[in-house]
């Protein structure tokens, strides 16, 4: 899997693995995306992704406006609402509720973090499920945990198309996710024991609260580190010529501190690169909830059964 390295002394410490980049992924999901879009727009739907802000976080601004610029690109409406760092938890749940109770909306996000006093579970729980583009309403883990149709968590996803579009094998190999957190380590943990020819592999979740979780990531076949701990994934946790995939991230500022130290490149058969790997997949995945959203709340096109 890992590519030879040349002879000479400069390349003893460069980077053997081959690199997992994200956006050919995302590219391939947004083109299939975009079609879907064509053809409810020929049936006069325009799909819709609403986003909610609360504050001023810089980054998170960002995100949205990443999200609205991806939006009119694929030819959805992308109705907003920018609430002060001020706003109330009754406040926030009116503006999902107004959302939840427009049909010309299929899709909504509330950007994440909200300030420290309001409560992002609670207005989770407050969206409608089948509006939910993030696949995180307790609803939608419960179908992802019985293998049920629903908007399924977009970084999970986004790696398991990863891997699948590099044609890196996990069905029957040993994956060790390195972190539990509800957004990435459990849900992907379920996702990739499904049955599945791109899943079906055997899942392993430790985190940091066991003392010698090296002992767990150094017999992966595919090693996901989704702790948010910077740097915690050194060249030694890596078992050589296993495939490392980088979800986990913290930003100091707009710097962005991912979880596989880049050094690992020179133990591994095949690794996402520090910058590119899993965020465009997760964005297109995101798009492609969005759109699915609303084929189901508009019918399938004609001749077609839902999707």
């Amino acid at each position: 899997m890992s590519q030879p390295v040349p002879n000479g002394s400069e390349s003893e410490s460069a980077p053997s693995a081959r690199l997992l980049p994200g956006g050919p992924v995302a590219e391939r999901i947004l083109a299939d995306v975009a079609e879907r879009v064509a053809a409810l727009t020929r049936r006069g739907v325009t799909p819709s992704l609403a986003t909610v802000l609360v504050g001023d976080d810089d980054a998170s601004a960002g995100y949205i406006r990443i999200k609205q610029r991806q939006a009119a690109e694929l030819g959805f409406a992308s109705p907003h609402e920018h609430l002060p760092a001020s706003a109330t938890q009754a406040d926030l749940h009116a503006v999902i509720t107004a959302f939840n109770d427009d049909p010309a909306v299929h899709g909504l996000l509330v950007q994440h973090p909200v300030p420290k006093h309001l409560d992002y579970d609670r207005a989770l729980q407050v969206m409608d499920p089948d509006k939910d583009v993030d696949g995180m309403h307790p609803l939608n883990i419960g179908r992802l945990a019985l293998e049920l149709p629903g908007p399924l968590p977009c970084t999970p996803a986004g790696i398991e198309a990863l891997l699948a579009f590099h044609d890196i094998p996990v069905s029957g190999r040993e994956v060790v996710v390195l972190g539990r957190g509800a957004t990435l380590g459990r849900p992907l943990s379920i996702l990739l024991a499904q049955k599945r020819p791109t899943a079906n592999a055997a899942v392993t979740v430790v985190h940091t609260g066991v003392a010698d979780w090296p002992r767990y990531t150094l017999r992966a076949d595919v090693l996901v580190a989704a702790a948010g701990v910077p740097g915690i994934v050194q060249p030694e946790h890596v078992k050589p010529g296993a495939v490392v995939i980088g979800g986990g991230v913290r930003y100091e500022g707009r710097r962005l501190l991912p979880d596989v130290d880049e050094s690992c490149a020179r133990v591994a058969g095949a690794i996402t690169p520090r910058v590119g790997g899993v965020g465009p997949t997760t964005v297109a995945m995101l798009f492609r909830n969005a759109i699915t959203a609303a084929e189901r709340a508009t019918g399938p096109l004609a001749g077609e059964g839902p999707r």
